[in-house]
């Protein structure tokens, strides 16, 4: 999905009509996302948390850190 940015193509505007038509999709319960965990802020303790699930080798999904 992320080719047009990377290569800069000429219709770079059809990349955002490419992520909002995504977006009403998951609104609209066409899709789903993978995020399985979210454990907030970005922070040492957090980081730690989220490699201890890595590392259990049970986690399904993606775990998020926000606010990079």
């Amino acid at each position: 999905m992320f080719a047009r940015s990377l290569f800069q193509v000429a219709d770079m505007e059809a990349q955002g009509h490419l992520l909002n038509r995504v977006s009403d999709l998951i609104n609209q319960g066409h899709i789903q996302t993978t995020v399985g965990k979210n454990i907030g802020i970005i922070n040492a303790a957090n980081l730690r948390v989220a490699h201890q699930a890595l590392e259990s080798g049970t986690s399904i999904g993606k775990i998020v850190l926000e606010n990079f």
